[in-house]
């Protein structure tokens, strides 16, 4: 393959990147649209068992087609970890839903990439310079203009899509720790093992027999869910993440339309600021990343063996 060829490969992949993160983020959205609409009605426990166990159905047929030997997961502890995470992360913004603005919600959970960073040093014992902890400061200055008027209406309904954040946030890390473990397949999952069986141990405690648009938007639920996760597998399988990681905060410009064009909720220009101060903290943040990478990568090849 020539040099050009190699370019053009690269272009090529690097666009179906970015069509696969941009409807892996149309998915969340709209998957937590439907989470909204369904937890005014439902409990939220039993609509989160609903969204975890369709998934679980979907995930076991795709690698029981596939090759069975992906259901035995090589380190059942840190899927069972992420997988509860992923639970406890769901059943927190379920409960947003059901008190604040959609893209109240969305905006603050930008802040995740943000924490990842901070959680990395303690955690993944990572070193973060002064650049980054500028973008880390502005993405917490970000949240705190969205949490400022909003504290003074909702109080402290405001702090559960925070801990949300947080729950993604050690989500991510744990992600991290998987890496050349257990395969995809696998993964895919034990995503959902856990919500299911949580879940389902509060259905007992509260639960509203479904009519039939109910139980349509519960399985819709539990398939936008699957499909998301397969989405954003293919973006970072078809492309590298520094093409594609940057248009998943494409979720605040999806949250506004569902705001608006559904749940008639115009955001507040509070809201507005804030969110994009998240995202390009975020961003920013990324780039650093990138560039320490890729400084690394360089010293090591100047090296030599």
């Amino acid at each position: 393959m020539t040099a050009t060829e190699k370019a053009l490969s690269a272009s090529s992949s690097g666009r179906a990147g970015i069509a696969w993160m941009l409807l892996t983020t149309l998915l969340f959205v709209t998957q937590d649209a439907t989470l909204r609409f369904l937890v005014q009605t439902y409990p939220f426990a039993e609509v989160a068992w609903a969204r975890f166990a369709v998934h679980l159905a979907i995930a076991f047929v795709v690698v029981a087609v596939n090759s069975p030997s992906h259901l035995i997961a090589q380190r059942p502890g840190i899927q069972i970890l992420r997988s509860t995470l992923l639970a406890v992360l769901t059943l927190l913004v379920a409960v947003s839903y059901k008190t604040l603005p959609f893209v109240d919600v969305a905006a603050i959970a930008n802040v995740a990439p943000v924490l990842v960073t901070v959680l990395s040093v303690p955690l993944l014992k990572e070193k973060v310079g002064w650049r980054r902890s500028l973008g880390v400061l502005g993405g917490f200055i970000g949240a705190m203009i969205i949490i400022g008027p909003a504290s003074l209406v909702f109080q402290w309904a405001i702090l559960l899509p925070l801990a949300a954040a947080l729950c993604n946030a050690l989500y991510q890390i744990v992600t991290r720790l998987l890496r050349g473990g257990d395969s995809t397949l696998t993964t895919f999952f034990y995503t959902s093992m856990a919500g299911t069986v949580l879940c389902g141990l509060l259905l007992p405690f509260g639960w509203v027999t479904p009519d039939l648009t109910g139980a349509a938007l519960m399985i819709m639920l539990g398939v936008l869910g699957a499909c998301s996760h397969y989405c954003l597998i293919r973006a970072y399988t078809v492309a590298d993440a520094a093409t594609v990681a940057p248009f998943g905060y494409t979720t605040l410009i999806w949250a506004v339309l569902y705001g608006l064009l559904v749940f008639g909720e115009s955001p507040s220009a509070s809201t507005l600021a804030g969110g994009l101060v998240i995202v390009a903290s975020g961003i920013y943040i990324f780039h650093r990343e990138q560039v320490r990478a890729r400084e690394a990568a360089a010293k090591s090849a100047a090296e030599g063996p």
